[in-house]
């Protein structure tokens, strides 16, 4: 018997006799699909393994089943897509639309402003300082050549190192 198994084992005994006596379960298992389980405390928080091997495990758990539900959502997501572009092909804006059995369906326009002229929308937002035009992201690929070419510092650009986790299956 693996210590994940004794974990839940013990978890589920624990939770079945304080539940026989009234009392609410400390832990409660969450499963989130097969082979992704892990404890969830009163608060709702999850409570990891204490064995820092279980963790790594659970962690490449998770992903696999967060990536297996991510591409079943992006067929579904495609599949919807597919039909909202044919009803944009053979419904007009102006008809009043088309009913099934649970669902009805319309075409509605949206006004969504663009640039049409870059200089003059540049020029506009600097003379009336209306930055509020603009997104405040940077362009980290524009950034990168910036710091390479030493030009960071003018900029007003610098590095922050973010953390990142890595996992591969052995």
């Amino acid at each position: 018997m693996s210590a994940r198994t004794s974990m839940l084992e013990a978890t589920l005994r624990k939770s079945v006799a304080q539940a026989k006596t009234g009392k609410k379960p400390k832990l409660t298992i969450a499963f989130l699909g097969v082979g992704v389980e892990c404890a969830i405390d009163e608060s709702g928080e999850y409570v990891l393994p204490a064995d820092q091997g279980l963790c790594v495990d659970l962690l490449y758990r998770a992903r696999e089943r967060r990536l297996e539900m991510q591409r079943e959502t992006e067929r579904v997501e495609k599949l919807e897509s597919k039909i909202k572009e044919h009803f944009i092909e053979t419904l007009s804006a102006s008809s009043t639309g088309l009913a099934g059995r649970v669902a009805r369906v319309q075409i509605e326009l949206k006004a969504v402003p663009q640039i049409e002229d870059y200089e003059k929308f540049y020029a506009y937002v600097k003379k009336n300082n209306a930055f509020d035009l603009l997104q405040k992201r940077l362009n980290e690929g524009a950034a990168k050549e910036r710091l390479e070419a030493g030009d960071g510092a003018k900029a007003g650009i610098t590095v922050f190192r973010a953390k990142k986790v890595s996992i591969t299956k052995i």
